[in-house]
């Protein structure tokens, strides 16, 4: 540590910038009370005379023996309130119990009994309170700093790795443009070279088509002249000099498929958008959910309301492809209910077979919260993507494996529960909603993998067609 040597009401100047004042303040002057006209500074107060003196009028308390015998103290302008109004004496003493200063004749007549210390020796004791303050003061002071140093490293940290990660982003993307700016001019090569080649061999064929007209046109014209002679002999000379007909080309042999040229090109390259939209739609989800968690002073999920839990709300919706045939699905697959009929539903691997349940289209990352509405025995659950989901066994059970975690709900009414997912710092709380959230169960563990969300009828003795609505 340094110390420096300062004026008194000087200011400083503190590591972190900030300006302040130095504990030690300059007093006021006070003024000297006997001189007239123009006032000296008084240097000295009496508690006796209960008056200010410059060095020149405090000589006699020197040098007078009466006056020798005055208490004398810094100059002071509230001479009185050291001084009983009642007694005119002055107060050395100090009553604890009614907690002001007393004089010594006080502590004979009103206060006889109170707890009473010296004036003296209550200033020690408030002062030993004053620097224990000031020490607890100071060490705050201090730990504030060091917040507010690691809150700007914090700042500086987010700012540098936001723009790492747009500069990123950007060259990532950059990338995928440039992708697939070239395999749109692939196809366009190649749908030109085809189209040329395909050009050049049609053009080729009608050529010989037209090659050949032109011959059977000569020819039918020899024949023509031949029939129109009238000289029997002639015509039989003539006849076996004419030049046999050249092999023809049918236009049967000819293959040509109506409508469709480059149609197929199209086709593909259109599943090709809708497959890259299916995967950015997917996982735009989890880029924005996952922008979403970068929060450097999380809160306390018992101590987040309703309303801050919302915050963070995720639409869910229900995957077609994952229900059980006893599960229909409704209101844009935002709906499930338990029927007495198996439902047609085409065959898909992700299909759960034997328990009735369904899982989320979207993954789920980040800080994600969402409410159920839900009538009957149902389980509200999160898993991995990767749960079995062919037979009765464990594996494929939510909440019976190391892949999924559930809440067991039994109510006749319909209720809401809450369900709040910070997969980052693996915390799984289920709220029951009313006009309060009420925390069900939470779980602490560690999320290894993006989570979807997912609900189970757990009926056991026939459906019951129960609602479950994911809101």
């Amino acid at each position: 540590t340094s110390t420096s040597s300062e004026a008194p009401g000087t200011t400083w100047r503190s590591r972190s910038g900030r300006t302040g004042s130095l504990a030690r303040q300059r007093k006021p002057d006070v003024a000297c009370d006997v001189c007239t006209g123009r006032k000296l500074k008084a240097c000295k107060s009496c508690l006796q005379c209960l008056a200010s003196y410059c060095e020149k009028h405090l000589q006699p308390h020197f040098e007078v023996a009466p006056l020798k015998k005055h208490k004398l103290v810094e100059p002071s302008k509230n001479l009185q309130e050291n001084v009983c109004s009642r007694h005119n004496e002055e107060m050395k003493v100090f009553c604890r119990t009614d907690q002001q200063s007393i004089c010594l004749l006080c502590l004979m007549d009103e206060h006889k009994g109170h707890d009473t210390v010296s004036a003296a020796a209550e200033r020690s004791e408030r002062q030993r309170e004053l620097g224990v303050s000031r020490q607890n003061i100071q060490q705050r002071i201090q730990d504030r700093e060091k917040d507010v140093k690691l809150l700007q490293q914090e700042v500086e940290a987010i700012n540098g790795s936001a723009d790492k990660t747009v500069g990123n982003s950007e060259k990532i993307f950059t990338e995928l443009i440039r992708l697939m700016e070239k395999r749109r001019s692939d196809v366009k090569q190649q749908v030109r070279s085809q189209q040329q080649t395909e050009v050049s061999r049609v053009r080729e064929l009608q050529e010989k088509l037209e090659q050949e007209i032109t011959e059977l046109k000569r020819k039918d014209a020899e024949l023509e002249k031949l029939s129109h002679t009238e000289d029997h002999n002639q015509f039989l000379h003539d006849y076996p000099s004419l030049s046999p007909l050249s092999e023809s080309t049918h236009s049967s042999s000819i293959k040509i498929r109506p409508l469709r040229y480059f149609e197929d090109v199209t086709a593909a390259v259109s599943e090709v958008r809708d497959k890259l939209q299916d995967v950015l739609r997917e996982k735009w989800t989890n880029i924005s959910q996952t922008v979403t968690e970068v929060d450097v002073l999380l809160s306390e999920p018992e101590n987040m309301t309703r309303a801050e839990f919302l915050k963070y709300s995720c639409d869910i919706t229900l995957d077609p492809n994952t229900a059980q045939t006893l599960l229909l699905l409704s209101d844009e697959n935002r709906k499930v209910t338990l029927m007495t009929e198996h439902q047609s539903y085409s065959s898909h691997p992700d299909r759960f077979t034997d328990w009735c349940q369904v899982l989320s289209k979207e993954s789920l990352m980040g800080r994600c919260y969402w409410e159920v509405e839900l009538r009957g025995r149902v389980s509200v659950a999160v898993t991995y993507k990767n749960i079995s989901r062919a037979g009765s066994s464990d594996e494929c059970w939510f909440g019976g494996n190391d892949k999924s975690w559930a809440l067991y709900c039994e109510s006749p009414q319909s209720s809401r529960v809450g369900v709040y997912l910070d997969h980052r710092a693996g915390i799984l709380s289920f709220y029951s909603i009313s006009e309060t959230m009420t925390l069900l169960h939470r779980v602490q563990t560690t999320f290894t993998q993006p989570l979807h969300a997912g609900l189970r009828h757990n009926h056991l003795t026939g459906p019951e067609k129960p609602l479950q609505d994911t809101k």
